[in-house]
């Protein structure tokens, strides 16, 4: 593939040609996560904002010529990526600001952004001949991987942390993976994971370590540039766990700026949940990442030790945006108020970037004349536990219309 150019490692920045399969640097061990490269002038020959106007696939395929595939039999995969760009109607001016949209990333196939990475892993372990892919997860790209490949015809073999919500587990059994739940927390999910794939040498979906991963989430900003006529919003906002998703965020935007599609990067806000966040309590420190807790409701950013730091910390630095950490109580809050002014149900950490965004307005980090996209990460219906929590329970009444009169229920 001319349009790749090769390997860069993120820590020692040594540059290694694009082979079938590395995972991270030779040199600087698992820690060394790795950028693709890209050949931009051989990418300006098949990609331009011309072709897409052409290009009648409205999935994530249409940016085939920016991934590290082949991009044989994509007509094969469930449909990623396309999903909407809403402008909010009231929960803008609610919340102070003049301009803002909402990704609802939610309406993918298995309900979340994860589909555009593991859609991209499957897509790669085809390619190179696996009959099995395995990851560890929280849940989403564990259902994510799940559905893509029983779709392909792969086997998926699966590890949660025992606190994994039931909807995300409920998926993974249906689409026939073999789910071990670890008791546990997320990083010792993920240590079990590693070594069982280096014992029975399955394909490694995990985000934090195959560099494939980002080329995948980085999608999401592709559409939202596309969507908005290559002119962004001022900010983009996206919750955060292993860095993997805001990572992709920014190489997304970074590649369209290098093809000469948009003419600045936005800033990229990073919103993380107060019961689990390093990425904020090291932009508030030296820098360095050190293990936290993982004590919040929003399951899928509840990521202690994070595996993609330098692309995490690189998107918002390199972009000019900032950091800012939210209670489980403002996440709450927000699913409830995304979901009463704007239609849209999402998942505690899919609905961790809104309650974010609420808070750096109100703090004068976002100004009410910038505008703003906020990236809906996941369904509701991922988390119903949390989602009744926030929510609170349905009126009880008699069947009776005398009953409900006396209510007060129904003005």
């Amino acid at each position: 593939m001319k349009r790749v150019a090769g390997y860069r490692c993120t820590i020692c920045g040594k540059e290694y040609p694009f082979g079938p399969e590395l995972m991270t640097c030779p040199s600087c061990g698992e820690k060394g996560i790795l950028d693709i490269v890209y050949d931009y002038s051989e990418i300006k020959s098949v990609l331009s904002k011309e072709s897409l106007k052409k290009d009648h696939d409205n999935s994530m395929w249409r940016y085939r010529a920016l991934m590290p595939i082949k991009g044989e039999g994509l007509s094969d995969f469930l449909r990623i990526g396309w999903t909407p760009l809403y402008r909010s109607l009231r929960l803008g001016k609610q919340i102070g600001l003049d301009t803002l949209y909402i990704k609802d990333d939610g309406l993918n196939p298995t309900g979340s952004l994860k589909d555009r990475a593991s859609g991209v892993a499957v897509a790669k372990a085809i390619e190179l001949g696996y009959d099995t892919i395995s990851c560890s997860s929280t849940g989403n790209a564990a259902s994510s991987c799940a559905g893509s490949a029983a779709r392909l015809g792969l086997k998926s073999v699966i590890f949660v942390p025992e606190r994994a919500p039931l909807g995300k587990v409920a998926q993974l059994l249906i689409f026939g993976a073999n789910v071990v739940s670890v008791k546990g927390d997320y990083r010792q999910t993920f240590e079990l994971s590693k070594a069982a794939i280096e014992k029975w040498g399955f394909y490694n979906r995990n985000a934090g370590i195959n560099p494939v991963m980002t080329e995948g989430k980085k999608t999401v900003a592709l559409e939202i540039a596309e969507q908005l006529n290559w002119n962004p919003t001022d900010w983009v906002a996206i919750s955060v766990g292993d860095g993997c998703t805001i990572g992709g965020v920014y190489n997304g935007f970074y590649d369209l700026l290098q093809l000469g599609m948009i003419e600045r990067i936005p800033k990229i806000l990073g919103v993380q949940s107060t019961g689990c966040c390093p990425f904020v309590d090291a932009d508030h420190a030296d820098g360095i990442l050190k293990p936290t807790p993982e004590n919040t409701l929003a399951d899928s950013i509840a990521v202690g030790v994070p595996r993609n730091p330098v692309k995490a910390q690189r998107a918002v630095k390199n972009s000019g945006g900032t950091w800012i950490a939210v209670s489980d109580d403002e996440i709450l809050d927000a699913m409830r108020l995304l979901g009463r002014t704007e239609g849209v149900f999402s998942e505690p950490a899919g609905v961790t970037a809104t309650a974010g965004v609420k808070a750096a307005v109100a703090s004068g980090i976002i100004k009410p004349h910038e505008s703003v996209t906020v990236v809906s990460t996941g369904s509701g219906l991922k988390d119903v536990k949390n989602a009744m929590l926030a929510a609170g329970e349905p009126f009880k009444c008699e069947p009776d219309i005398k009953a409900l009169e006396a209510s007060g229920r129904i003005h």
